[in-house]
């Protein structure tokens, strides 16, 4: 029987939050566990939602947890799990919200932590309590993995963790391979990976994903397993894990969510994922594992659950040898190690400041290019300067063909609708995009807003014709090619980076190029050369960068005649 512990009204999450050190506490976090934060606590008191705070449902799975869980290993075996207020603040958060049927809101829960903090006990409590006290009939729960070894992990510690508690012992019949409660409500708990003789006719109630980092090729699995949660009302993915050096895999298709849901929190017409959410305890910038007081951003259970003079004694070993600062950031304090290099953080090429074209009455301009080729898509860009004005001013427009635009939002996630109807994005008829519109696009730019272009540049593998008509229009010296390739993009690919982050870039607060720069990563030669790249996940876009740049690198050459004539 489950004995209460907790008031009826007891709200964790509201507590974690006023912990945090920006709101008066001692708590140190993560920038993205603050903004997570904050977006939950509006979404709790909001009055406008389909989706409501239940302080019932919140506090059940707290209830159940320390009821009826227990260690089965380490100084506190057979003892009952006492959750950490950044637990149960997490565990509120996905299983309080609900609509007016009682559904729960999320079904996607993502926890990024650093080793050692308890992340694979907490999801052995989460898939028991999906199996027994959810109040659903025949659950399926699957603790997954593309190995089998992986996969059992989290299986075999609710196993142990069963028969250390004669509650769950009573409801729960362990066998070799499985966890079946058919006597009580006709539900089963496996492990289960890709080698499984069969993954068909999967019905999951939950799905139980641990140390994803060290999945690969592992999005086949993934989209096995989040195709069979289709069938439930109220299905939950739990994935929990900590950072790897396996790159372009599930584990940053998934990070890449993140970073893009949690940014857009801040955004007006930013990525949107209202049934995901995620949670990432890291550092914000690597340096800062030298300094003791952050090192809880990446470990909220250090000193409670993590051992820290443990971690103390692995930071100086590090500070006594380099070769061991690369594992050490990414185990320990989630950063991501990889062949290539990101070419900025979000807070870096961040920037929400916004002009008006009117008041600055910009003359004269300087063109970029950047056409698509099958899916992605095709910019515009113009920069332009202002007399006694260091800053440089960018004005762009995308397309994308009209007859593919749905597709391409539900494959990419992301909202091209949205960006249309805000004037953002425009479409071209059929299925690919009519170069003339770009032409069209840099006409409008001089008739509408009186700004001429000086100069531009496109890539020079670009169309032919649309090129041709370009010169026809501005002039046969206006556009000139911009060879593609670290000879000619680096340097000036470095001096736009320098600019983003110091904030001289003003490019509206454009949610497309924000999310194309957010893409980027860097090709790097061993002089140290750079060129820009989007890597292997053909859903990420960096177009808006690409035009960007082409135009940069004409503004870097002519420079000085151009300032000359503003």
């Amino acid at each position: 029987m489950l004995k209460q512990k907790y008031p009826d009204d007891y709200d964790p999450i509201t507590e974690y939050w006023k912990s945090f050190v920006q709101n008066g506490g001692k708590t140190v976090v993560s920038k993205k566990i603050y903004k997570t934060y904050r977006k939950i606590i509006a979404d709790l008191n909001s009055k406008d939602s389909d989706y409501y705070y239940s302080n019932l449902r919140g506090n059940h799975i707290i209830e159940f947890i320390e009821n009826f869980c227990r260690h089965s290993k380490g100084k506190y075996g057979g003892k009952p799990v006492i959750l950490e207020l950044w637990e149960k603040a997490m565990l509120a958060t996905v299983f309080g919200f609900v609509d007016s049927n009682g559904y729960r809101k999320y079904q996607r829960a993502v926890l990024i932590i650093g080793k050692k903090n308890g992340k694979s006990l907490l999801a052995s409590c989460v898939g028991l309590y999906m199996l027994l006290a959810d109040n659903e009939s025949g659950p399926e729960i699957y603790s997954v993995a593309t190995k089998k070894e992986q996969a059992k992990i989290i299986w075999e510690e609710s196993k142990r963790m069963v028969n250390k508690s004669p509650a769950l012992r009573k409801r729960i019949k362990p066998t070799i391979n499985q966890l079946s409660s058919e006597n009580f409500n006709n539900g089963t708990f496996k492990a289960l990976a890709s080698d499984t003789n069969s993954l068909d006719g999967l019905n999951v109630h939950c799905a139980l994903m641990d140390e994803i980092h060290q999945w690969r090729n592992g999005e086949a699995l993934y989209n096995i397993i989040a195709d069979g949660v289709t069938a439930r009302d109220q299905p939950l993915i739990f994935i929990t894990s900590t950072a790897g050096v396996i790159r372009e895999d599930i584990y940053d298709h998934i990070y890449d969510e993140a970073t893009m849901t949690i940014n857009g929190y801040e955004q007006e017409a930013g990525y949107e994922d209202e049934r995901s959410i995620f949670f990432i305890y890291e550092l914000d910038k690597k340096e800062e594992w030298r300094d003791k007081s952050n090192w809880i951003k990446a470990n909220p259970g250090l000193g409670t659950i993590k051992n820290i003079k443990t971690l103390a004694e692995k930071v100086a070993k590090a500070r006594q040898n380099s070769r061991l600062i690369k594992n050490l950031v990414c185990k320990e304090f989630n950063i991501r190690e990889t062949s290539t290099d990101t070419w900025l953080s979000f807070d870096e090429l961040n920037n929400e400041e916004t002009y008006d074209l009117a008041k600055l009455k910009p003359r004269y301009g300087i063109g970029g290019i950047d056409l698509s080729k099958t899916t992605d898509l095709t910019c515009a860009t113009v920069i332009f300067k202002v007399s006694d004005d260091e800053k440089i001013y960018v004005k762009q427009m995308y397309w994308l063909p009209e007859d593919i635009l749905e597709d391409r939002a539900a494959e990419d996630k992301i909202p091209y609708p949205t960006w249309k109807e805000q004037g953002l994005l425009r479409t071209s008829q059929g299925n690919k995009v009519d170069y003339h519109d770009i032409l069209d696009w840099f006409i409008e730019i001089q008739n509408e807003y009186d700004i001429y272009l000086f100069s531009g540049g496109y890539d020079s593998w670009s169309a032919t014709y649309l090129i041709n008509e370009l010169k026809q229009n501005f002039g046969d010296e206006t556009f000139t090619p911009v060879i593609q390739g670290m000879k000619t993009l680096s340097s000036p690919m470095k001096d736009l980076g320098a600019d983003l982050i110091s904030k001289k870039i003003n490019y509206n607060n454009n949610p497309i190029l924000k999310w194309c720069l957010s893409n980027t990563v860097t090709e790097m030669d061993k002089n140290g050369n750079i060129q820009p790249h989007k890597g292997k996940n053909q859903r990420k876009r960096i177009d808006g960068l690409a035009s960007l740049l082409d135009a940069y690198v004409i503004y870097e050459n002519k420079q000085a005649e151009y300032e000359s004539i503003i």
